[in-house]
């Protein structure tokens, strides 16, 4: 049966299929950001991650790339890109360093993007432009020790209203950038009896009275990324560094990890590609048996697996990315935004697991030495599983969404 135009009354002869791809402005940001990257920290980077040291003028080299405040419009300092455009910076980011990548979405995305998407216009003038200038390290407390998983109803960090602070009490744990940063995004319980309906979003200052937190922790991956505890001990927060309403940060901190997964997921893309990279660069230049390895059929096989992982990851990661730029303040933690973000954290961290699995078999004894690079995405890899809500977290989401549709 043949499907001509005159079979279909009202439709135009050509029907132009959608474009999956990037497009010009895309593809143009994402190689001046790769580029800018690699001038900026392509040197050092496996030493760095060896002694799980972070550069100390490290945001002030992104500042000069010019892509702190990604997301945020420039009368605050930002670049003014729209969440799409600012993932891609985190892609590219991660072509050339896990770690720097790790520590600028933290602070560019969970921190920075949530103050503008949920702060007050005081909040805004008074936190974003030194956030976006480089001179204030952003981070992000939610986890504790106790509460990982169960974020929301572990959580036992405190904060009681006395007049015009509130008191804060408790911890928070694995905290990127914790180590160093000026300001954070602290989720704490105001009315406990309320369970995660009495969860409440504050700026927390380093200067404040009672804010402390430990030195960076000995990592797997990402060593160079700076990873610590948070300590809270009658720490006084003015009243007007609340953000939204008291007792509603549960919207707050629901609409910042489906843009959290999303948005973590491009550089998840960025350092897969870079383990197929170097993969081919390997397989071309590594000679056994007198010819290049990648002239035998099973070192061609696990190219061709990694390749399809990776643009599978990509179609699906940019999907859900495109559909996170519709999440406003206040929105997310429902619907298809929550199963797509998590489905793309999922499929990325598992497939990026395998490349990079297989990058180190690839490479076989050079890969399995610490200061190749390759074994340094491998390390790095595992974090995707985990950080954001694990992986079988993330297949729950998916799941409830599914049968609650």
């Amino acid at each position: 049966m043949s499907l001509e135009s005159q079979d279909l009354p009202g439709l135009p002869t050509a029907i132009s299929a959608p474009n999956f791809d990037l497009n010009d402005e895309h593809r143009h940001l994402l190689d001046e950001i790769t580029r800018s990257a690699r001038a900026q920290f392509g040197d050092g980077v496996t030493q760095r991650d060896l002694e799980g040291k972070w550069p100390e003028d490290g945001f002030s080299r992104l500042a000069e790339m010019g892509v702190l405040g990604a997301s945020i419009p420039e009368q605050y300092g930002g670049a003014g890109l729209d969440l799409f455009s600012a993932g891609l910076v985190g892609q590219a980011i991660g072509r050339v360093d896990p770690s720097v990548s790790t520590s600028w979405q933290s602070h560019d995305n969970l921190c920075v993007n949530n103050l503008y998407q949920n702060g007050n216009e005081f909040q805004r003038r008074k936190y974003l432009p030194g956030l976006t200038d480089g001179s204030k390290v952003g981070a992000i407390g939610m986890t504790e020790p106790n509460a990982g998983s169960d974020a929301l109803g572990g959580m036992a960090t405190t904060a009681v209203r006395d007049g015009d602070v509130y008191v804060l009490n408790g911890s928070k744990t694995f905290i990127t950038n914790g180590p160093i940063a000026d300001i954070a995004l602290v989720y704490a319980k105001t009315a406990p009896e309320l369970g995660k309906k009495g969860i409440s979003a504050f700026i927390v200052e380093r200067a404040f009275d009672g804010f402390s937190s430990s030195p960076s922790f000995d990592k797997m991956g990402i060593r160079a990324s700076p990873t610590g505890a948070l300590y809270f001990d009658n720490c006084w927060v003015p009243v007007e560094n609340l953000v939204g309403q008291e007792n509603q940060g549960i919207a707050v901190m629901m609409s910042g990890l489906d843009i959290e997964r999303a948005f973590c997921s491009m550089m998840v893309l960025g350092m897969s590609e870079r383990a197929v990279e170097l993969s081919v660069e390997y397989a071309k230049t590594r000679e056994q048996f007198g010819q290049p390895i990648g002239n035998f059929q099973m070192v061609q096989s696990k190219l061709a697996e990694m390749y399809v992982a990776l643009e599978t990851m990509r179609g699906l990661v940019y999907r859900a990315l495109a559909m996170a730029n519709s999440v406003g303040a206040g929105e997310g933690g429902r619907g298809e935004i929550h199963k797509l973000s998590a489905a793309a954290f999922m499929y990325a961290g598992e497939a990026c697991m395998r490349i990079c699995d297989e990058a180190v078999q690839i490479h076989g004894g050079n890969g399995f030495m610490r200061e190749t690079e390759v074994n340094q995405l491998l390390r790095s890899a595992k974090i995707q599983e985990i950080g954001g809500g694990t992986k079988e977290i993330r297949r729950l989401i998916i799941a409830r969404e599914m049968l609650a549709s």
